[in-house]
């Protein structure tokens, strides 16, 4: 596949949560609370069975349904260093490229988690215009929905600002919203 031509998206989100690092990057390596960081309106399932024992390697097979269209998706665990970050590929799934890493650092008593992504969408000039005209904005309302959800499960108490990065490096614009 050409990759010369290939349109990169790069979205980035940073958040702070008043747990420490071990409790918070287990709670990410747990795939059974990926349904709860994940918006209802997209019906998502983890079809593997649980619990998967997180390491390189490692897939996990889900069903969602995007833009009303049933999807399976599968990705593959790439990268892992317990605590620090793990890093999850798409194999099988709607995008040409989607790679998600997971980085946590500790910040006194509390952990900062930030998720980037990069990811670029098949079809050419038509899967450029679908990522301006619905998928950007719906990737900002699932990490939307992801930040909330993962502050009422880790971080109630304290109610932590979401801080934007704007690093989009060599991968293009950053997908941000916020």
């Amino acid at each position: 596949m050409n990759t010369a031509k290939r349109r990169f998206h790069r979205l980035v989100r940073t958040q702070r949560i008043s747990r420490p690092r071990e409790a918070v990057f287990a709670y990410f390596a747990d795939a059974s609370n990926l349904e709860a960081i994940t918006p209802p309106f997209l019906r998502f399932r983890v079809l593997t069975p649980t619990p998967v024992e997180m390491r390189t390697g490692v897939r996990i097979d889900y069903a969602l349904s995007l833009f009303g269209i049933p999807l399976r998706w599968r990705s593959r665990i790439t990268a892992w260093e317990p605590g620090v970050r793990f890093v999850d590929e798409q194999e099988v799934g709607p995008y040409s490229v989607w790679r998600h890493t997971h980085e946590f650092v500790s910040e006194g008593h509390s952990t900062t988690v930030r998720d980037i992504v990069d990811y670029s969408l098949p079809f050419g000039p038509v899967g450029s215009l679908a990522h301006v005209l619905f998928v950007e904005r719906a990737l900002g309302r699932i990490f939307d929905f992801r930040r909330d959800a993962i502050r009422r499960s880790l971080d109630s108490a304290v109610a932590s600002p979401l801080l934007e990065s704007k690093d989009p490096g060599e991968f293009g614009p950053e997908t941000g919203g916020g």
